[in-house]
């Protein structure tokens, strides 16, 4: 029998949504939860193992604790943002059980594993970037030194075994479905734009853009693009709809879902018979009978990249896009009745205050469905990490996430302080979302849809109360830069 194995998205700041499922990890504005999928697949491959995933089952730390004196090997997901916490829950995992092995994976130890083995003496090893089958060979007694891709410390030297093969045959790894329907309680995952309860899975890994920002390719799966057979998709959607007739909506969460147009409409033949309802990430490069194909397979929304409006600011992150294509990709979703929700981010390479104007004007003329924004974040194993500490962009003080883990501007360019930044996120949102247009909407939804109304009420007030921390942070900075200007003056 292989050792008695736990896999865990740790509990961390209330609300977080963390770096097992999230590219963004964070406490968003309103309470979201993305499934914790990367540690799903190797829970499926190791007998006896189990998945749990604290943010949403709102299980604490003592539960954590307690849980692991049950188990022989603890595979824990870490983030950034969430590593200072993690390490502490692991060290107290360790006091509480002495025995147990601990193991981190996850972009932040991948890319910085001997930092990561130093700042906690309790983590045995990390794993650099896939883990599926590196923790499963671990779990069935192979020895460190046999197992590729992991990093450990042996007499107080850094070990790098040699890096691992990414997997190939993704049709050979379990359907995480079925470790959710065992594990996870699916009426626990909300984000705002989706129906819910939803699920979400992927088809694909890797993605072969080149956006500067991104986490997953540059940290964890790499850019070379791997895909399922349709008919194992296919498979497992018609799975997954017997399992929870309750879930209103599936969500392929996939770095580029559609970025093959063969592929989609091959997948899409097999899931139309299923009618099921679908959403998906989409490139604005995806051609209209594409997108044609994707509505009358059961598609409903799409999650779109578009960053920013401003042509020099694409060009900087290399997102092999341009506004021309954003524009005509959003005229044939609203002609085919696609939902778009978009994404934007403020304060990548680039950014003043007339790109900010610039890419709000964009979003505005867009009208999609709903919208999110992003500060921009640097993380370690990115390009932009690269480039802003390259450039002296990253403050010694800068924070990622404040003490409740939501996003804080940390990136800060010269002519545009981080108060500046925060300000303006806030300002993108009051100016496109109290617009008739889009008010009207929102009201109409919540007028017709009771379960709408409950709901986008309790995300407004949640919304308004981190608006109002932020103003205040915002208020705080500024008289504390006019102050200390004041007081250079009179020196």
């Amino acid at each position: 029998m292989p050792l008695k194995t736990l896999f865990l998205n740790p509990p961390s700041f209330e609300n977080f949504d963390g770096g097992a499922g999230s590219r963004w990890p964070a406490t968003r504005e309103i309470e979201s939860y993305w499934y914790p999928v990367w540690l799903a697949y190797p829970t499926g491959m190791i007998e006896g193992a189990r998945l749990l995933d604290a943010p949403p089952h709102h299980v604490t730390g003592e539960q954590t604790i307690e849980t692991c004196k049950e188990y022989e090997f603890l595979v824990l997901f870490t983030s950034t943002p969430g590593f200072p916490g993690d390490i502490r829950l692991a060290t107290a995992i360790k006091q509480a059980n002495p025995k147990i092995k601990i193991a981190f994976v996850g972009p932040h130890v991948g890319v910085l594993p001997e930092k990561s083995l130093r700042d906690c003496p309790a983590i045995d090893f990390v794993c650099r970037k896939e883990f599926d089958y590196t923790v499963k060979e671990f779990a069935e007694g192979m020895p460190l030194e046999q197992i590729a891709g992991i990093s450990y410390l042996k007499n107080d030297q850094i070990v790098h075994n040699p890096d691992r093969p990414q997997i190939q045959d993704l049709d050979a790894l379990p359907h995480v479905t079925d470790v959710y329907r065992r594990d996870l309680d699916v009426r626990k995952y909300n984000v705002p734009f989706l129906l819910n309860p939803y699920v979400a899975l992927y088809t694909t890994r890797g993605c072969p853009a080149q956006c500067t920002f991104c986490l997953w390719p540059q940290t964890l799966m790499g850019h070379a693009w791997r895909k399922r057979s349709t008919d194992d998709v296919a498979a497992e959607m018609a799975q997954a709809k017997e399992y929870w007739p309750y879930v209103k909506e599936f969500f392929f969460d996939d770095d580029t879902f559609n970025i093959q147009a063969a592929r989609t409409i091959e997948l899409c033949a097999k899931l139309k018979p299923l009618k099921l309802t679908w959403s998906c990430t989409s490139r604005v490069t995806t051609d209209f009978e594409t997108l044609k194909a994707m509505k009358e397979a059961g598609c409903r929304l799409l999650i779109v990249g578009y960053e920013s409006g401003d042509p020099q600011i694409l060009k900087n992150i290399k997102k092999g896009a341009t506004v021309e294509r954003a524009r005509q990709f959003t005229k044939d979703c609203h002609k085919l009745g696609l939902v778009i929700h978009g994404d934007f981010i403020l304060g990548l390479p680039g950014e003043t205050h007339e790109t900010i104007a610039n890419t709000i004007k964009f979003a505005k003329e867009l009208d999609v469905e709903t919208i999110q924004v992003s500060v921009a974040h640097a993380y370690p194993g990115t390009e932009l990490h690269e480039y802003v500490v390259k450039n002296g962009f990253m403050p010694a003080d800068g924070k990622m996430v404040d003490d409740a883990g939501h996003q804080m501007v940390h990136i800060e360019y010269p002519g545009l302080p981080a108060e500046e930044v925060m300000d303006a996120v806030h300002r993108f949102y009051d100016e496109y979302y109290f617009r008739p247009k889009a008010a009207f909407r929102i009201l109409r939804k919540a007028a017709f849809h009771s379960d709408d109304r409950k709901r986008l009420y309790k995300e407004a007030k949640a919304f308004l109360k981190l608006r109002a921390t932020r103003h205040k942070w915002v208020k705080e900075r500024r008289s504390q830069e006019a102050a200390a200007a004041v007081a250079s003056a009179k020196a």
